[in-house]
């Protein structure tokens, strides 16, 4: 038997090496944005040929190598300033032929512009950094971008694709990295593919783990701050004037904070947080409505909690507000938040800790999506959030709005499933050539 296969081998090796050479005029008769696809999924940095005296390989090998050692899901393409490549589209479709969720760059002629993923990077940060990159007039291919890469990878979220660890790295117009992971799997069938469905496997779950640690800290804060709110109600079922109605919202209150703890002391995925802040939400609500009973006043209506920050209890009524950058909107607010904006102060909003420091919640990532789904549900929070990352993340259409947890993060495979608002435009300025 061994003999057998040691004499079926040579065979094997020859009729793959033809399938491989065989393979390499048709991988390389892609043009236009599907060749930059193909060889952005093997390797962060891509360059056309016409534009290589642009940035030459040795320093396209550099600017790849420190994006893949930094492990972040950022593609950079130069590209020539021809009609194949039309400036108000070829961000959008080159993200839509590569399928990966990221951020992209393209130096176009002598013009440069990007575009990300919001799980990636906020569209605001992107524009920002863009900004920054064009502003003390042209400069070389390689300086702006080693400076765009350079400020980007801090930054970006997520992490490489798994289709980078076979890559050569850059492209030159030939995928040559597609060939080599060709004749890898075809050498070892379905164990090479097998093992990169574990690795993304892994990836994901400890992306995971890691977004329920984020989790855990606000959620354990937000049932610590309702059981302190109870404890300061100091109601007592058998007081004088405690009626059966206040008994039942004081039940339906201590329920609600025993359910919260329950759900979060199980919680192994980051959806399952959303359980977890209904039952807070139902349970200030029972609050309210207790507090308005003692004191002999009208029943509070069932509004969502203040849009600023969940434990300042049930909205009041709704105020005009505007994210940094993004249009007016009408939010819930509380009654003391109200005021604030009337005067034209800052509201008190929720900041959760953040790799970049206390973020308000709406512009700290996908991660709290799930903690925000169990306030805000119903379809409320994607019409309050437009302009923010979280909203990005729940607009309809898109894979993170089923589930306020599930979707696509740096580096997944998302197809053509992905918000293109990130993507649109043609400002890549500097003119081209």
């Amino acid at each position: 038997m061994k003999g057998r296969l040691i004499s079926v081998l040579p065979g094997l090796l020859l009729a793959l090496s033809a399938g491989v050479l065989a393979t390499a005029p048709q991988a390389s008769a892609a043009t236009g944005p599907e060749a930059v696809a193909e060889a952005l999924k093997q390797g962060p940095v891509y360059v056309d040929p016409r534009a290589a005296a642009q940035l030459p390989k040795g320093e396209a090998d550099a600017l790849a190598k420190k994006i893949k050692d930094a492990d972040k899901p950022v593609f950079v393409a130069v590209l020539p300033n021809t009609a194949e490549f039309p400036a108000e589209n070829v961000l959008r479709t080159v993200r839509t032929e590569t399928g990966i969720t990221g951020l992209y760059a393209i130096r176009l002629g002598d013009g440069f512009n990007a575009g990300a993923d919001p799980a990636v990077m906020p569209p605001h940060a992107v524009r920002n950094l863009t900004d920054a990159v064009k502003a003390g007039g042209p400069v070389d291919a390689g300086t702006q971008l080693n400076n765009f890469v350079d400020q980007a990878l801090p930054q970006a979220r997520g992490s490489a694709p798994a289709s980078w660890s076979g890559g050569a790295g850059t492209g030159d117009g030939v995928p040559v990295g597609g060939l080599v992971t060709l004749g890898a799997v075809a050498l070892i069938g379905g164990g090479g593919a097998y093992a990169m469905v574990r690795r993304s496997r892994r990836k994901k779950e400890e992306a995971e783990r890691e977004a329920v640690e984020k989790l855990r800290k606000v959620v354990d804060e937000d049932i610590t701050a309702f059981g302190e709110e109870l404890d300061r109600l100091d109601f007592h079922p058998a007081e004088p004037g405690a009626d059966d109605a206040m008994r039942a919202y004081y039940s339906q209150a201590l329920d609600s904070y025993e359910k919260a703890k329950d759900i979060m002391a199980a919680v192994q995925h980051p959806q399952e947080v959303t359980g977890v802040t209904r039952a807070l939400e139902d349970g200030r609500f029972a609050l309210a409505a207790l507090d308005a009973r003692r004191r002999g006043r009208a029943l509070p209506e069932r509004r969502p909690p203040c849009f600023f920050d969940p434990r300042h209890g049930p909205s009041t009524e709704d105020a005009d507000w505007a994210p940094a950058g993004g249009a007016a909107r009408s939010v819930p607010v509380c009654a003391a938040d109200a005021v604030r904006l009337r005067e034209g102060r800052d509201p008190m909003v929720r900041t959760v800790d953040t790799e970049y420091g206390p973020r308000p919640y709406y512009d700290a990532g996908p991660a709290y999506g799930p903690w925000a789904g169990g306030y805000f549900g119903g379809g409320v929070l994607p019409g309050l959030l437009v302009g923010t990352v979280l909203g990005s993340m729940m607009s309809p259409g898109h894979a993170y709005a089923s589930d306020f947890g599930g979707g696509f993060e740096g580096g997944d495979f998302s197809g053509a499933d992905f918000d293109s608002s990130g993507f649109g435009g043609g400002d890549f300025g500097g003119g081209g050539g």
